[in-house]
C-alpha cells in the first residue's frame, strides 16, 4: 500500500478544511499538530479562547474542537484515506482533544466523505426562514446523522416548543442585566470598521442579520445594547422549527462526541437545501440547561440547540490562517 501524499500542503488544506467548523462567538478555540512519523493529525484545545462567563467549563470549546475534528474527519476520507480516531488519547494532558491517523485506504462506507462539499458551504443564518416544514425524511436522516456519531436529535413539538422559547427568553432576559455576558460580546464581536476589515476571529457586524422586529424564532442578537449603522429589521418565523442535540453522559469526551454529532447534522442540512443557525442563550445558564431536555425520555444532557429551516445562507465568517494554528513535527 502506498503512502497517503502527506506533503506541507496537503497536509495544511486538510486543516483549511476543519478550521471551516462553527463555534461560539467564533473563538476558533483549536490548535492542530500533524507527527510525520506516524502520520497522525492531533487536535489541541485552545484554552486562551475561552469564554470565562458563557462557557465556564469548557463545554462548548470541546463542542466547537468536536465539529472542527468531524470536518477534519470529512476532508480526509473525501482523500480516500481512513481516519482511525481517537478521542482524549492522553488523558494526562487535558488540552490533547483527540488524535486521527491516516490508517489506510478507504471507500467512505460510513458517508462522511460525501458531506465534503458542505464544509465550505455552511454558514450560521442569522436571518429569517420561510414558513416552511422540513419534511419527516430530512428529519429522520438529520437524527441519523446524530446517532452515527453517538448522539440524539430531536424535533421538540407543541408544549415542549413552547416552553423551549420560554427557556430562550428566560436567557436572554438576563443576559441583558448580565455584565459578563457584555464583556464575552465585546471581545467576539466586531463593529467598528477597522476590526471588521482585520479582525480574523469573532462575529463581524455583517454576520448579525437583521434585529428582529417580529415572529418567534430564537436569534441572539450579537449587537447588543449597541447600534449598528444601516442594519435593517425584519419579521421572523412565527413557528422555528428547533432540533435539540443530547448525549446520555455529559463528560469531556461526550462533549466531543456530539460536537461531531452537530457538525455532521449540519453538514447534511447545508447538502439538503437547509439554513441553520445556534441557539446557545439557555445552555449557557446551569439551571436552563436541563429542563430542554426532551420530556418523553426524561434523560440525557442537551448539548447543542439548533434552528434549522429554509432560508438565506449566512455569509461567511473571518477564519484564523491555517499557518497560525498549525505545527507540523518534521
Amino acid at each position: 500500500m502506498g503512502q497517503p501524499a502527506a506533503s506541507d500542503e496537503w497536509v495544511a488544506a486538510r486543516v483549511h478544511d476543519a478550521v471551516a467548523a462553527p463555534s461560539m462567538h467564533n473563538t476558533q478555540p483549536w490548535r492542530f499538530r500533524y507527527l510525520r512519523r506516524s502520520r497522525t493529525f492531533e487536535v489541541w484545545a485552545d484554552f486562551e479562547r475561552t469564554m470565562p462567563h458563557s462557557d465556564p467549563d469548557a463545554r462548548g470549546l470541546h463542542l466547537s474542537c468536536g465539529a472542527a475534528l468531524l470536518n477534519l474527519r470529512s476532508s480526509i476520507v473525501h482523500e480516500g484515506w481512513h481516519p482511525e480516531t481517537r478521542l482524549l488519547p492522553d488523558l494526562a494532558d487535558r488540552a490533547l482533544l483527540a488524535s486521527v491517523k491516516l490508517a489506510g485506504r478507504t471507500n467512505d462506507e460510513g458517508g462522511l466523505g460525501v458531506l465534503h462539499p458542505a464544509i465550505r458551504r455552511r454558514h450560521s443564518s442569522r436571518f429569517p426562514f420561510e414558513e416552511r416544514q422540513i419534511p419527516e425524511a430530512v428529519r429522520a436522516a438529520l437524527s441519523a446523522a446524530a446517532r452515527a456519531e453517538g448522539a440524539a436529535l430531536t424535533f421538540p413539538t407543541s408544549w415542549h416548543l413552547r416552553e423551549v422559547l420560554e427557556l430562550v427568553q428566560e436567557a436572554e432576559a438576563r443576559n441583558i442585566t448580565d455584565p459578563g455576558s457584555d464583556q464575552d460580546l465585546a471581545r467576539w464581536t466586531r463593529i467598528d470598521a477597522p476590526s471588521v476589515s482585520t479582525a480574523d476571529d469573532g462575529v463581524p457586524h455583517y454576520a448579525f442579520g437583521p434585529r428582529k422586529r417580529g415572529g418567534k424564532a430564537p436569534v441572539r442578537d450579537f449587537a447588543g445594547p449597541r447600534q449598528v449603522a444601516g442594519r435593517d429589521a425584519a419579521d421572523f418565523e412565527r413557528t422555528p422549527q428547533l432540533a435539540l442535540l443530547s448525549s446520555d453522559r455529559d463528560r469531556p469526551e461526550d462533549w466531543l462526541r456530539a460536537g461531531q454529532a452537530m457538525e455532521r447534522v449540519l453538514l447534511l442540512a447545508t447538502r439538503e437545501g437547509l439554513s441553520s443557525s445556534f441557539v446557545t442563550q439557555p445552555l449557557e445558564w446551569t439551571d436552563l440547561r436541563w429542563p430542554l431536555r426532551d420530556p418523553m425520555t426524561g434523560t440525557g444532557y442537551t448539548q447543542v440547540l439548533l434552528r434549522l429551516g429554509y432560508g438565506p445562507n449566512g455569509p461567511g465568517t473571518p477564519r484564523r490562517p491555517v499557518a497560525e494554528v498549525l505545527d507540523i513535527d518534521p
